[in-house]
């Protein structure tokens, strides 16, 4: 058994605030570093956006998910003071509840997620935004 790793940065431009699915992307990142039992880490490299796993079958579960972190942390002129960057001290608060990392299990050349599981990037700015995801797997 010889331990390999491989690393990469792949981007992916969010159109709006909201889930934006990249588990296919990630799927096939995995697969072309043909290691077959390993452990992938995922690292969201901004402080307004996210990593989850959640629910990929059922749209309203985005929906829902998406109206709750906005009720949660809304976007109110004058409820918070960092503004340096417009009113995005919401999205700083969705990232922080939320979390920037990942670690799924590989089996077979596959993160090894459910059935019914998508990753996804919780893009929490209203503008579209391009967002990096490095990613590290290690394994044989």
């Amino acid at each position: 058994m010889s331990i390999r790793q491989s690393l990469a940065v792949l981007s992916f431009r969010a159109p709006r605030r909201g889930l934006l699915e990249i588990t296919p992307d990630i799927v096939g990142w995995v697969a072309a570093q043909a290691i077959e039992t390993g452990l992938l880490t995922l690292f969201c490299r901004h402080t307004s956006a996210s990593l989850i796993i959640q629910e990929n079958a059922a749209p309203q579960v985005r929906d829902d998910l998406e109206n709750f972190f906005t009720l949660l942390a809304p976007e109110s002129p004058g409820r918070y003071s960092h503004d340096d960057e417009g009113p995005d001290m919401p999205a700083h608060i969705r990232a922080a509840l939320t979390g920037v990392q990942l670690s799924i299990p590989v089996i077979g050349a596959r993160p090894a997620l459910g059935t019914w599981q998508g990753v996804y990037l919780f893009e929490h700015r209203r503008r579209p935004t391009t967002r990096e995801i490095a990613c590290h797997l290690l394994g044989d």
